[in-house]
């Protein structure tokens, strides 16, 4: 009968522990239940974030490109963005310092970026601590899809790097199980428990107590670990047939980003290629690519496709990345064609198909 009724602004004891089990072996993250919030998904994560540590008006380190809903939670809440740009080692802390050195916040996926899948080097991540520590900024890591990695061991969490309590950590059941459970996790310094406590009430009472009770379950009698290695062949699997149908039908002149990771891997078009316009035309043709342009701040981004291979059979990937090449072809880009499966509006994981 307790499953039927609110859970209170922190979630369930018993799955903030199986969490808390989870990452300490996972992720290398430092937490006790008493620190973790469970929410209605990532995006409710940065929200409550952005409420909690900043003001309008304040001034935030995003990457350029970044996830377009985290650029929409951050406007909505008023903030100044400074956009930094992200190379193969994430972002560039040297750029922001000399964009804002003071900036208030820094909003990060250095596990896997969105969208180029960058992983961040530990030389940028012990600089990012020690400025956020420097300046008293904080620092929100959006871990939303670090279990899978292909070809070598998960790369440990920033937040466990951290000895000055600077970062939040933000994690999601939205890639591992499925999107439709909104459900989320963030661990919280210990100081700013309460703060976020009274935030989070304000917002809501609380994720359903019912579908906490069934992960936690889910946790704790193993079923998830084994879900995640089986989850992490099958996307292996499918993300060797996308890599390889991208270099057999593009000749190997395609540059393949981010395909170390994840359930997405990101293709670059010639400047000036439309990818908008494309993936609208693929759309009506059943294919679903999610351009890479509106990822970046104003116009003059970056052309290219995010392709989310995680609900696509490999033997379908030829087909597709040929129907994209066709697509590419007819609006005169033959000579330097482009990339495979499906895309999608919500980091990768929705999936293509005809």
């Amino acid at each position: 009968a307790y499953d039927l009724h609110y859970s209170g602004p922190m979630g369930s004891k018993r799955l903030r522990e199986a969490i808390c089990a989870y990452l300490r072996t996972a992720r290398g993250v430092h937490s006790e239940p008493g620190q973790v919030m469970i929410v209605s998904g990532s995006q409710q994560a940065l929200d409550i974030s952005a409420r909690v540590l900043l003001d309008e008006g304040s001034a935030a380190w995003v990457e350029e490109p970044t996830y377009w809903l985290t650029r929409h939670v951050l406007q909505a809440a008023g903030l100044r963005m400074v956009a930094v740009p992200v190379d193969g080692e994430g972002m560039d802390v040297a750029v922001g310092e000399r964009r804002c050195r003071t900036a208030r916040a820094a909003f990060v996926a250095p596990s896997h970026q969105f969208p180029l899948g960058a992983t961040m080097s530990a030389s940028r991540r012990l600089q990012l601590l020690e400025w956020a520590n420097r300046v008293g900024a904080w620092i929100i890591e959006d871990d939303y899809d670090s279990e899978y990695r292909y070809g070598s061991m998960p790369i440990a969490a920033l937040q466990g790097l951290d000895r000055n309590a600077r970062v939040v950590y933000v994690g999601t059941f939205s890639k591992t199980l499925f999107p439709a459970l909104r459900m989320g996790y963030m661990v919280i310094p210990q100081d700013l428990v309460d703060a976020f406590v009274r935030i989070r009430h304000a917002m809501d009472l609380g994720t359903p107590h019912f579908y906490q009770a069934v992960v936690a379950d889910f946790i704790e009698e193993g079923h998830y670990a084994r879900h995640i290695r089986r989850m992490r062949l099958l996307y292996g699997e499918r993300r060797k047939a996308l890599v390889e149908s991208i270099r057999k039908e593009f000749d190997g002149k395609m540059e393949v980003m981010g395909a170390e990771a994840g359930m997405f891997l990101t293709v670059k078009l010639p400047k000036g290629t439309p990818d908008t316009e494309i993936a609208r035309e693929a759309a009506k043709e059943k294919l679903w690519l999610a351009p890479l342009s509106p990822a970046y701040t104003g116009s003059g981004g970056q052309a290219g496709f995010i392709l989310g291979f995680g609900g696509i059979p490999g033997e379908e990937m030829g087909r597709a990345v040929r129907h994209l090449q066709d697509l590419i072809l007819r609006h005169g880009q033959g000579k330097t064609r482009a990339r495979g499966a499906d895309g999608s509006g919500d980091r990768g994981d929705e999936a293509s198909g005809y």
